[in-house]
């Protein structure tokens, strides 16, 4: 049972790339197909291009670094310093990806509410800095308990 839970997570990981791919593809389409004849929104669309691979990068990095660690726990070595550094490296990817959400999503969104007149646009914004920031704090915490519990397993290590 505790291979299939691996298997799955690592089928999850490989489509979530798959998802993160095929938004920067379709991002790339919007930016640079014909239909667009607005030069504000031309500029605009490449400006999503660009913060969708910039917010891309961090995310496959965290990505393989979790298809890693699931090959730790798989090797049995889940409480290890090689499983501390794969957590910590996802800790800082989503804390880049969260910078990039919020630095540049939410003016991003902001302009093309703007434009739009759809103020529900901001909330998708908001929606998306939200999820980053979930991400983050969530692999802060694992990366801390991590580091706890392999230093009560290495003090255990050497009381026996």
């Amino acid at each position: 049972m505790k291979r299939f839970s691996t298997v799955f997570l690592r089928l999850a990981i490989v489509v979530a790339g798959a998802i993160v791919l095929a938004l920067c593809l379709f991002t790339f389409w919007i930016a640079y197909k014909d239909f667009i004849y607005d030069i504000e929104l031309k500029v605009l669309s490449s400006v999503l291009f660009i913060g969708t691979i910039l917010a891309a990068i961090p995310c496959f990095i965290a990505l393989c670094q979790s298809y890693l660690l699931l090959g730790y726990i798989d090797a049995g070595r889940a409480f290890s310093e090689a499983s501390v550094k794969a957590l910590r490296i996802i800790t800082r990817s989503a804390f880049a990806d969260l910078l990039v959400c919020t630095l540049g999503g939410l003016p991003f969104f902001y302009v093309l509410a703007e434009i739009e007149d759809a103020p529900g646009l901001i909330l998708i914004g908001m929606a998306i800095a939200g999820v980053a920031f979930v991400i983050f704090v969530f692999a802060s915490v694992l990366n801390r308990l991590l580091q706890e519990a392999l230093a009560i397993k290495s003090e255990n290590d050497l009381t026996i």
